[in-house]
């Protein structure tokens, strides 16, 4: 082992090392959810695991969460379920992997805004607002985008107040830019690259990259081949998209979110169903590369090998999740 690759792994063991977004099958089903120790033997403390998607609703939300619980908690000797930041530093010094959730969109919400309080009591540590299509709350970024309604502003009042941190992934540019405006606190965007280094509308332009920043938020950056480049999942293209954010607003504004899909079968079926929501002409046919946590190590070498400060390291590995933890949660 060269001092390159024994500094990374002596960072990721330093580290708190968190991965803001990965996605298990949104089913009953036991054959995946062991690959969580994937996560662990590459190095990683902390993952979010979602929950529900886009036009899921509650019911559906809730009996996932209660499933993901169920089998975490009949597992205790490996897994977290966190409700603070103490949970964090717990299991990492116990050697497990502490697990939270997130939802992507907020039609579970409906017009009840004390869902937002049960979500959090149950383990969701952050919600964006709209997933790719436009909702009661705000516009979609593949979608025609209203801008944030009287309904979103509510709504992102009461996760201020419960200590839910807002996401602004999938979101319309308006309605991004509005709740950047009007959010009192951080704002992530949890799973989403920049637009300059590859266009697409899932991707954020610079604006909202400064606006994010200035909030005190993180962007994460996810390892999805069509949003890193052409269809290149290599670290070396995370590292070029992490790179061009931290040089914009400042490495204590990066994070990772790989947005890995365990049951990628099953990825590639949802996808070819619903042209709808993935449209061919935005690049969602054919193979769909993605970065697995096993690149976690990669990813801390590659920093090094560009000159980043250990400190910065951190962060970009799970620090500046954790330090948004520590400003938002209650």
């Amino acid at each position: 082992m060269n001092d390159r690759k024994r500094d990374a792994a002596r960072l990721l063991d330093e580290a708190v090392v968190w991965d803001n977004h990965l996605c298990m099958p949104l089913r009953a089903d036991d054959r995946f959810l062991p690959e969580l120790e994937r996560c662990r033997a590459s190095g990683l403390d902390v993952v979010s695991l979602n929950v529900g998607f886009g036009g899921m609703d509650w019911v559906e939300h809730v009996k996932m969460l209660t499933y993901f619980r169920a089998w975490l908690a009949r597992r205790p000797d490996r897994y977290v379920m966190v409700r603070t930041v103490d949970d964090i530093r717990a299991a990492k010094t116990a050697g497990k992997l502490a697990v939270t959730f997130d939802v992507e969109g907020m039609v579970p919400i409906e017009d009840d805004l004390n869902r937002i309080q049960l979500f959090y009591d149950l383990g969701v540590r952050w919600m964006l607002i709209a997933y790719n299509e436009t909702n009661k709350i705000g516009g979609g970024c593949q979608d025609d985008d209203p801008g944030l309604s009287d309904l979103g502003r509510q709504t992102i009042d009461e996760m201020a107040r419960v200590g839910m941190p807002l996401c602004l992934s999938h979101t319309g540019y308006r309605t991004a830019r509005e709740a950047l405006e009007y959010a009192k606190g951080p704002v992530l965007f949890s799973h989403s690259n920049p637009l300059a280094l590859k266009d697409h509308p899932r991707n954020i332009p610079d604006d909202l990259i400064d606006g994010c920043a200035r909030t005190g938020g993180v962007i994460g950056i996810n390892g999805i081949g069509k949003f890193l480049g052409e269809n290149d999942a290599s670290t070396a293209a995370i590292v070029r998209h992490v790179d061009y954010v931290a040089a914009r607003v400042g490495a204590a504004h990066v994070g990772l979110s790989l947005d890995y899909c365990f049951d990628q079968e099953e990825l590639a079926e949802f996808i070819k169903a619903n042209p709808d929501k993935f449209p061919p002409h935005l690049g969602y046919g054919g193979s769909f590369a993605m970065a697995a946590p096993e690149q976690y190590p990669e990813i801390a070498e590659a920093l090094l090998r560009l000159g980043y400060d250990e400190r910065d390291i951190k962060g970009i590995l799970g620090g500046n999740w954790l330090r948004i933890a520590e400003q938002v949660w209650r």
